[in-house]
């Protein structure tokens, strides 16, 4: 690499700068593992709160891509991405199952964007 970009990547002061982030990175997982792990169970105050992570990221993931518009379909009843975000809503009211979530989603999304709207 040449320029400034090439001499930053090379400097031994960025290498250690990203070593350092994966060691404390590494460390804050290990301690959570660590802390739980001595102990027979997860507390019950620490517990409830868990069961809402995995909606709660599955929304960050997808939910700004449904609601970002494009110019070429101007957010249409007939974009794919929001029909199968309706269907993987559908799905994740009735059965309350991320993995079912996203598999319908997907599957949903690949249908019309492969076959459908071909």
């Amino acid at each position: 690499m040449t320029g400034a970009l090439g001499a930053a990547v090379a400097s031994p002061r960025a290498w250690v700068a990203i070593v350092a982030i994966g060691v404390v990175t590494y460390a804050i997982r290990l301690s959570f593992i660590h802390l739980f792990g001595r102990i027979d169970g997860v507390p019950a105050r620490v517990q409830r709160p868990l069961r809402y992570v995995p909606p709660a990221v599955l929304a960050a993931l997808v939910l700004p891509d449904l609601v970002t518009l494009r110019p070429s379909v101007a957010a249409t009843l007939l974009d794919e991405r929001l029909i199968a975000g309706a269907v993987a809503g559908a799905v994740a009211w009735r059965t309350e199952n991320v993995f079912a979530t996203i598999a319908t989603g997907m599957g949903t999304l690949w249908l019309f964007r492969f076959v459908v709207f071909a």
